[in-house]
């Protein structure tokens, strides 16, 4: 075991959490299994644990001065330090590599330091964290919130235990086998389900409700901070103890044998939960394989599939973003059941949690499937909407009962005008460190992406002025030039939307809820962050902050509540007040405000034009807006398009909204235009 030099908090003292013990356990037993994504509340111990295991794993030998930890024994062949025959060896703790939510991709990989190439002529390789990660740990706390290309390499590099440089006139390959562990708060945004399913294992956990093992943890935590070296010292039996196991079970893993009847079973209930591919199949059985040598068994039993399943299925089993990840518990026995055969199950035998310290305990890592919601009553409605059958009382803020949203469907794509800095994304086009180069500009910090014919004709004219002989261009570092890439952004959007009476009807309100909810879908695929003020009766609220989790908005606007006045006014403050403290935040990232309305204004004489007037603040502000008009029925006053016009935005009904919905509207037109020119042909 390395030495707990930095008398880091014990992976041992750590109270509860069974499954994250687990998983991150059988993945030092068996790196193979894929990592593990730990989903959690913030203060959760998350962070701790994961910073905790790398002071049980086995120190490491590596070749003396290989900056890619070969192993002495067997080498890398392409390793760029190499060759390593006859090289000395030397011995250090597996490294924990902790990897920033801004990290760039040269510093995930490595690349060429460029200004030593051109100034001073010397190629030279910067090896990036993954080689440094080689044969340990790769920690990436909050993943969610890492651009889309840059998990990709990450979980790519894990999957074939190889990274590969191609970049600035540099072929690398090096090994990067290491444990992949990456930790998120699912209110701050979900993985994309392509992601999720590239990480073997993946644990729920939450703060426990118990308030004795609450008191224990605070308890633990105050005595670590008082004196870190002496509570470390206090469970080093029990540390040695565990990562001495961990040894045992490493050497065991390779007898373990998975009989056709385990395989089976395992492949059985892949197909029974409709899991897509078959990494999930690939996964389990490393997970059975793990947990039967964690139990200090030679055979992979029953229950070593019902606990890979718990940990290997639940992310893997979504299928668009508001689905709850989670395992039938009732399916999962029902199929192990069908494909068991008498005599080969041994109710008695010691389950994979049974024996030494850091078990996971028996319980199932998954949860219920959800049930279908109850169907909503019927939806009450205020003085806008006198034939509804409650009628609002005026002054009232009686507030209805939730309305369902209709299923989302596509819609149209609106964008940012101009072109933005802001993170990668998928809607308004900006400057970002992915897409195609537009231009050439001098190096705003360290040159990371050489514009190289920009550079070599900023240095063509000064050659004779340099005394240039020969061939060789004589170069200085303000002739280079990097590139200026242009791609696409994600943006802020925010939601205005009228609960007040005047949408209250349920079938109306059904739709635009669907619609909204087709638009959270659309701002999930293009990576965008989401916020909702919703306004009625006398006010607005904020109903959901800015965040990354389109789950919570549809939460959120599932159980909006509808009726009283419509202070529109005070919604478009509202939102005025929270873009301005998003741009504090985030400078960089512009916002999309999307105000769902039929464009009435009650609760004063003059709150249509208070209105009006609050929606041309928020036009002097720059603010892109797109109104959704909501508005019905044969009469229409067209007041949504009037607001939309004083925002400097556009004004999209329902039917708009659709993508199929303009080129339908156009067919339309188009139809009109030439039946009219042949009746007046005829005439």
């Amino acid at each position: 075991m390395s030495e707990l030099t930095d008398a880091r908090y014990p992976f041992t003292a750590v109270v509860g959490m069974d499954d994250l013990r687990l998983g991150l356990l059988l993945n030092a037993v068996s790196p193979a299994v894929g990592g593990v994504l730990v989903r959690g509340e913030k203060g959760t111990a998350k962070s701790t644990m994961v910073r905790a295991l790398a002071g049980l794993l086995p120190s490491i030998a590596t070749v003396a001065g290989c900056r890619f930890a070969c192993d002495p024994l067997s080498p890398d062949a392409q390793c760029p330090d190499g060759p390593h025959a006859g090289a000395d060896s030397a011995e250090r703790p597996a490294f924990l590599v902790e990897l920033p939510v801004g990290v760039s991709e040269d510093r995930v990989v490595g690349s060429l330091d460029l200004e030593r190439a051109l100034a001073e002529g010397v190629k030279a390789y910067e090896p990036g964290l993954l080689a440094k990660a080689h044969r340990g740990v790769l920690y990436i706390d909050e993943v969610n919130l890492l651009q889309d290309h840059l998990v990709d390499l990450l979980l790519d590099a894990a999957a074939m235990g190889r990274s590969y440089v191609e970049r600035e006139g540099v072929s690398v390959r090096h090994a990067a086998r290491f444990l992949l562990v990456g930790t998120m708060n699912p209110e701050e945004g979900e993985l994309r389900p392509q992601l999720l399913d590239r990480f073997g294992l993946t644990v729920e956990i939450a703060a426990t409700r118990d308030a004795d093992e609450r008191a224990e943890v605070v308890r633990r935590r105050l005595a670590y901070d008082a004196d870190p070296a002496g509570f470390a010292a206090s469970w080093a039996a029990r540390e040695q103890e565990l990562a001495e196991r961990i040894g045992a079970a490493r050497e065991l893993l390779p007898s373990v044998e998975l009989s056709d009847l385990a395989l089976r079973q395992i492949t059985a209930v892949c197909a029974a939960f409709e899991v897509d591919g078959l990494r999930a199949d690939i996964v389990m059985a490393r997970t059975a394989v793990a947990l039967a040598a964690w139990a200090g068994r030679t055979e992979v039993r029953e229950e070593d599939v019902r606990k890979a399943a718990q940990l290997a299925l639940p992310h893997r089993r979504r299928r668009n973003p508001f689905d709850a990840p989670g395992l039938d518990q009732e399916q999962l026995d029902r199929t192990l059941a069908e494909h068991r055969e008498s005599g080969d199950e041994d109710p008695d035998g010691d389950g994979p949690d049974d024996g030494g310290p850091g078990d996971g305990g028996p319980g199932g890592g998954g949860s219920p499937a959800p049930s279908e919601p109850d169907e909503p009553a019927a939806t009450g409605s205020s003085e806008d909407a006198p034939a509804a059958p409650q009628q609002q009382r005026p002054g009232g803020t009686k507030a209805s009962s939730p309305v369902a949203a209709d299923r989302p469907y596509r819609t149209r794509l609106f964008k940012v005008d101009g072109t933005g800095r802001g993170a990668q994304g998928r809607r308004s086009p900006a400057e970002t460190d992915a897409g195609h180069t537009v231009r050439a500009r001098r190096p705003q910090g360290r040159l990371t992406r050489l514009h190289l014919s920009a550079t070599l004709r900023a240095a063509a004219p000064h050659q004779v002025a340099r005394g240039r002989t020969g061939r060789a261009l004589v170069l200085r570092r303000d002739d280079l030039r990097e590139q200026v890439r242009r791609g696409r952004e994600s943006n802020l959007v925010l939601f205005v939307v009228d609960a007040s009476g005047s949408m209250a009807a349920r079938q109306r309100m059904t739709a635009v809820k669907g619609a909204v909810l087709s638009l959270l879908m659309d701002a999930y695929q293009r990576r965008d962050k989401i916020g909702m003020v919703t306004f009625r009766g006398s006010g607005a609220e904020l109903a959901l902050p800015p965040t990354s989790s389109v789950e919570v908005g549809a939460a959120r606007l599932e159980q909006l509540p509808t009726g009283g006045r419509t202070p529109l006014e005070a919604g478009l403050l509202r939102a005025h007040e929270v873009l301005r403290v998003e741009r504090l935040r985030d400078p960089d990232r512009r916002a999309l405000l999307v105000v769902v309305t039929d464009g009435r204004a009650t609760g004063a004489r003059d709150a249509l034009a208070r209105s009006h007037r609050a929606a041309g603040l928020l036009a002097a502000q720059g603010v892109a807006a797109v109104v959704l008009d909501c508005e019905s029925g044969p009469v229409r006053l067209g007041l949504a398009r009037e607001l939309a016009a004083h925002l400097n935005g556009d004004a999209v009904s329902l039917d708009e909204l659709r993508a199929d919905g303009v080129a339908a509207l156009v067919r339309e037109t188009r139809s009109t235009m030439t039946s009219g020119s042949m009746t007046r042909k005829a005439a």
